[in-house]
């Protein structure tokens, strides 16, 4: 009865990694604005960067046919809805990463903190078997780029405030 209980405590906590990690990250950023710790301007960055990634993924999708790890192998994914796109790259990577990578740019020491929840939605995308490890280096990618792209266009315009 044991295994059973370990098991299912370990499935909950791949689908909670996989599915809703990535909300308690944009949870915690409202949490940072709310305290004021984060001024309109900032917040619309991280938001605008989190969505570039997210759309670029997107597209990335449409145009690369790869299939699903849990597809190739047989098995059930370990999330609570079935993703039915192209698995490269994880959109839910690249949306965590941007969001990362532009905290990062504000906040250096909370940005650390948001690339290791980053990274934990990546390992729990793979762990969950909806995604294979070049699809998380891939979403990573477009993530880190679409943050740093946005950054260029916000120093031309009115710029961060940077901590």
């Amino acid at each position: 009865m044991e295994i059973i209980s370990l098991r299912l405590s370990s499935l909950s906590f791949i689908t909670f990694l996989a599915s809703f990690l990535i909300w308690l990250m944009y949870l915690g950023l409202f949490f940072w604005f709310y305290l004021g710790r984060i001024p309109k301007r900032n917040l619309f960055f991280v938001l605008v960067s989190s969505l570039m990634a997210w759309v670029l993924s997107q597209m990335f999708k449409d145009l690369l046919p790869t299939v699903r790890p849990f597809l190739l192998n047989g098995v059930n994914p370990l999330t609570l809805t079935t993703p039915l796109d192209n698995s490269f790259p994880s959109g839910h990577t690249a949306s965590a990463f941007g969001l990362a990578t532009a905290i990062f740019l504000i906040d250096k020491k909370l940005g650390i903190f948001y690339f290791f929840l980053a990274s934990l939605v990546g390992i729990g995308r793979i762990l969950s078997r909806v995604h294979f490890p070049v699809d998380i280096l891939g979403g990573a990618t477009l993530g880190i780029f679409a943050a740093l792209l946005l950054e260029v266009l916000f120093l031309k315009g009115k710029g961060l405030k940077r901590k």
